[in-house]
């Protein structure tokens, strides 16, 4: 039998701990920050690669597809100006503002044939291959 060491605490008030202890996690920032990112799934073919971002609540006039420097920039901006009165916040989790991933282009992408389409809040992006050119070789006078 194994036997796993337990600490407990002892406290004179415990209801007024637990209130503490509730406060204290309630306005930590614990939110990972790839919670605020746009999650892809970058995915290889033969023929072809695929890249899939979701985004979810955003219309397909928010989205912006880009290619820079052999980059390929994705940006969704929301935009929603609501103003209600019914009380003050104490933490808001949900997210309003811009995304934007950068992404390298490999060297067999072809990068004036790339297609997006845009279903139920995931954007597929298909940038199709294109054969490698054979190495040149210089020769040595």
């Amino acid at each position: 039998m194994k036997i796993v060491p337990f600490k407990r605490e002892h406290s004179l008030w415990p209801s007024v701990d637990l209130f503490e202890n509730f406060m204290n996690r309630f306005f930590e920032d614990d939110a990972d920050i790839s919670d605020r990112m746009m999650a892809i799934d970058v995915i290889e073919h033969n023929d072809r690669f695929e890249i899939k971002a979701n985004l979810p609540g955003f219309k397909k006039s928010d989205i912006a597809i880009n290619i820079n420097d052999n980059q390929l920039i994705i940006e969704a901006k929301r935009e929603e100006t609501k103003e209600e009165n019914k009380g003050t916040y104490c933490r808001c989790e949900r997210y309003q503002g811009n995304y934007r991933r950068v992404l390298s282009l490999p060297d067999l992408s072809n990068s004036d044939k790339i297609e997006g389409k845009f279903e139920n809040g995931v954007l597929i992006i298909n940038i199709p291959k294109v054969e490698p050119k054979p190495a040149k070789e210089i020769t040595i006078a």
